[in-house]
């Protein structure tokens, strides 16, 4: 406790003034963060967001996707068992106890992780996965490389004090929309208060925005006397979802303060608009095919995310061409629509064939030409 107290005092002279003083910029105290929408990608706020930090806890956000990935793969199970190491109950910190030998199935494990930041739990998934967490370490470093993760070198699994295990709050915002993007995820991020070893420990959530933060899906606290308070944070409301990361916050209390200024801004100020053409989309002849026409359609979802106050001024402009010679491909681009906020564009997404059309073969024109001629009788 004490040492906490110095280094919140420590951290309290360097970052008394608060991070952001710009007339509508959220309030936030922390040696970096970064505001991102979770479906785009887009970042909407940012201070310090590449800066190399230590990311205690955080880590653990990388920990927990590898795991689910091999959930989702197949390649590991719910309910497989996990037998905990020498090393992985030799872990300090934040821990359940697990004792050398000690089994509990992977969902106890990753709820361990996600609930109450077990380090030990970290170690015993990690070896369970890749072997020993050194093989694990090095399959974390991979995958950021994968995710454009340019700021990061993971050292362990679980953010404990190590020499050149830093990474960014950009970067953990990139891991932090991969998690989440795996929905049971929220099976675990979002418990408040739960239990392993059949009802015997007790976990409570670390992040206690899940209790207090309308919306609020996860994600992972951290802390650790250099890296201080470390918070990454997510919340989703009216089908928009927002990834707010804070690190080096002075106290805990700044550090959900701060994440909630962030997430109130991105609210605020933003939403994801779903945008559809503005008339009917007409189907479009074809020219020698066995369908005489071809239906146009969007070749993606369009859903764009536009500042609030101009949700209104969304509007939609429609190019296709008169005619298509067969073959026509599935997929085809068939024309665009240009998607427009004020007078600015903002997307422009092409418009596609919906199904294939083959060529007519030469006795199917003559047998289409023999039926004009007689219709006309």
């Amino acid at each position: 406790m004490k040492k906490r107290i110095a280094a919140a005092l420590a951290a309290a002279l360097v970052l008394s003034v608060p991070a952001y003083a710009a007339a509508g910029a959220p309030a936030v105290e922390a040696g970096a963060c970064v505001l991102m929408e979770k479906e785009t990608g887009t970042v909407l706020y940012e201070s310090n967001s590449h800066q190399a930090m230590e990311p205690a806890s955080v880590t653990k956000v990388m920990t927990m996707l590898l795991t689910m990935e091999a959930i989702d793969s197949g390649r590991l199970s719910l309910d497989d068992p996990v037998t905990t190491s020498a090393h992985a109950a030799s872990m300090g910190g934040s821990q359940v106890y697990l004792k050398e030998g000690e089994q509990m199935t992977v969902r106890d494990m990753l709820k361990a992780v996600a609930v109450a930041s077990g380090n030990d739990a970290a170690v015993a998934l990690a070896e369970h996965l890749a072997g020993s967490e050194d093989g694990f370490v090095i399959k974390m470093n991979q995958r950021a490389q994968e995710l454009g993760m340019k700021d990061t070198n993971f050292v362990n699994c679980t953010g404990l004090p190590a020499a050149g295990h830093v990474t960014s709050a950009y970067d953990i915002a990139l891991m932090s929309r991969e998690l989440i993007s795996h929905p049971a995820i929220r099976d675990f991020t979002t418990i408040w208060m739960d239990s392993v070893r059949e009802g015997q420990f007790q976990l409570a959530n670390t992040n206690k925005l899940i209790r207090f933060y309308e919306g609020a899906t996860g994600l992972k606290t951290g802390f650790t006397d250099t890296a201080l308070y470390c918070l990454s944070a997510t919340a989703e409301r009216s089908g928009m979802e927002l990834i707010a990361v804070v690190l080096k916050s002075p106290t805990s209390t700044q550090r959900f303060e701060s994440a909630k200024a962030l997430l109130n801004f991105g609210f605020s100020n933003y939403t994801l608009k779903d945008v559809y053409p503005d008339q009917a989309l007409p189907p479009i002849p074809v020219l020698l095919g066995e369908a005489e026409t071809v239906q146009p359609v969007l070749s993606r979802t369009g859903r764009l995310l536009v500042e609030a106050d101009q949700a209104a001024n969304v509007t939609t402009e429609i190019s296709l061409c008169t005619d298509v010679a067969a073959p026509v491909e599935q997929g085809q681009v068939l024309g665009q629509m240009i998607v427009r906020v004020g007078d600015e564009v903002r997307e422009t997404i092409p418009l596609v064939a919906e199904a294939p059309v083959a060529r007519l073969s030469f006795p199917s024109i003559f047998a289409r030409l023999w039926g004009c001629l007689t219709a006309r009788g």
